[in-house]
């Protein structure tokens, strides 16, 4: 009965080592005596048993490796910190266990010093500007070097990008001054802004009450124009009355008479304003000759006075 067990579990772990299921997401290596015999790919297999053995086993699905934070400096020599992520997957079983010894940690390392490199070429703001220009070529570069491998890498990402303080600090200053420059420049384009309308209120303003101006005066001379026209019409009717009474008899007698009336309307009125006396060359006759008569007649008094004192 012992030897039956004995047997029973020898055949047991032969047919164990004659048989191998392979997973789907994965790939088998396997050697024979020590030497690489083939890679079995997912399903049912049967090795030799103590001859062949599985050297590797390589997940073929898509891996992300974390890429630890490490220093970097900028173009600008500006310091920073660095850490991102590598996704890579196994396209072959026997390079990835051959051609490197841990192609995971190779590829971390490979995508810290390509990091590193790239971001000597960049000045801190296209770092954080063209994160999509630098992911590209930190995949070029590692999937360049990675080929020997077995392994493709897909993606990088980066995760974060932190200066040192003492940039975070000047950056801070710098974005404040910024802020404050576009304020000013704000309320400079607000005021200009005001002063244009402003400016342009009063232009057209000005305008208007030209405009204004000029009807008015447009207004004024229609008008003066007709009173004009309506005074001359007036006077013309009346001149035409005045030569149609002429010719009726007495019309001259009747003219002279209006005319004289009127020139001693405007002789009193002229009297009666003027300072200085202003008379007319024959009116100033007519005056002396009513001084001189007044001379007669005081001299005519006089001497009939003497002859009556010489009676008596």
């Amino acid at each position: 009965m012992f030897m039956f067990t004995i047997i029973f579990l020898f055949i047991i772990f032969i047919l164990y080592k004659l048989m191998l299921i392979v997973p789907m997401r994965e790939v088998h290596v396997i050697e024979r005596l020590g030497k690489f015999r083939t890679v079995l790919q997912p399903g049912f297999h049967f090795l030799v048993p103590f001859v062949d053995r599985v050297a590797y086993r390589h997940d073929t699905r898509e891996e992300v490796l974390d890429v630890p934070p490490q220093s970097c400096i900028s173009k600008d020599n500006t310091q920073l910190e660095v850490d991102g992520l590598v996704y890579l997957k196994v396209m072959d079983g026997k390079l990835a266990s051959y051609g490197i010894e841990n192609y995971r940690k190779a590829a971390v390392n490979l995508a810290q010093t390509t990091m590193r490199s790239e971001i000597g070429k960049l000045t801190l703001s296209q770092t954080f500007s063209e994160r999509d220009s630098l992911n590209e070529s930190i995949v070029r570069e590692i999937d360049k070097a990675s080929d020997p491998w077995g392994i493709k890498v897909l993606r990088y990402e980066i995760k974060n990008i932190t200066p040192s303080h003492h940039v975070i600090h000047t950056l801070e200053k710098q974005m404040e001054a910024e802020r404050r420059k576009r304020a000013e420049i704000t309320l400079a384009n607000a005021e200009k802004a005001a002063m244009i309308n402003m400016s342009q209120g009063e232009r057209q303003e000005a305008i208007n009450l030209s405009e204004g101006q000029k009807q008015k005066r447009i207004n004024e001379a229609i008008g003066t124009g007709q009173e004009i026209s309506i005074i001359a019409n007036a006077k013309a009717e009346g001149m035409a009355m005045i030569c149609k009474a002429l010719t009726v008899n007495g019309g001259n007698d009747a003219m002279n008479m209006l005319l004289k009336e009127q020139f001693i309307g405007q002789v009193g009125k002229i009297l009666a304003e003027s300072e200085v006396s202003v008379v007319p060359a024959e009116m100033a006759k007519l005056e002396g000759f009513f001084e001189g008569m007044e001379q007669v007649t005081h001299a005519v008094s006089g001497a009939q006075s003497t002859n009556a004192k010489g009676v008596r």
